[in-house]
């Protein structure tokens, strides 16, 4: 239901006009504070700091989750009537091991998206993901990634996060989270769309 609430939306006012005058002027690109706007497509090294933050943050919630909800099973196991016993402990190995094993699933879901870094060199953008691993990708005028999704800034990351689609130079296409501005998109209509 629409409000009938007046609002104002402010214009630029005319050449001598009293008043501040509203600009067109865009604002700084806060978006990666480290890397000048003119600077982001010459070679070098750049950290995915705002990406990998929201990465370790997500993945020490999990966790921490994880061993709530472990912790509350085996103390429910141990002290119901009929629990786990001392000569029946297959039980609970068996949900140790399953909690194992969605820890280390959690934490690669949770860490494998957010790359370390970028090297944008002449030919090409070499992605250094998570794990060590470099996978290289087509130079920075002839990438085209795609926005598949924003993330603002929470919490969880100290600069907006974006999940970029790109695609290497055999056809195969890889989804990173990289902080905002790190890797240019190729239109501002891609960014707003999401």
């Amino acid at each position: 239901m629409a409000s009938p609430r007046a609002i104002r939306i402010p214009r630029p006012k005319p050449a001598g006009a009293p008043g501040p005058a509203v600009t067109g002027t865009p604002a700084p690109d806060a978006a990666s504070p480290g890397t000048p706007p003119a600077d982001r497509g010459k070679p070098g090294r750049r950290p995915n700091q705002a990406a990998t933050e929201r990465a370790h943050r997500l993945a020490l919630i999990y966790l921490g989750a994880l061993v709530v909800l472990y912790a509350g099973f085996v103390v429910l196991d141990r002290s119901a009537p009929g629990g786990t016993s001392a000569t029946a402990e297959t039980g609970l190995l068996y949900f140790t091991v399953f909690a194992a094993v969605l820890a280390v699933g959690g934490l690669w879901v949770a860490l494998a998206p957010a790359p370390r870094a970028i090297e944008v060199r002449a030919d090409a953008v070499v992605v250094i993901e998570a794990w060590g691993r470099k996978r290289e990708f087509p130079s920075m005028g002839e990438l085209r990634p795609t926005v598949v999704r924003r993330y603002a800034r929470s919490f969880l990351s100290s600069r907006a996060v974006e999940t970029l689609e790109i695609t290497d130079r055999t056809g195969h296409r890889r989804t990173y989270q990289f902080e905002e501005g790190l890797i240019p998109v190729t239109s501002p209509a891609d960014r707003s769309a999401v």
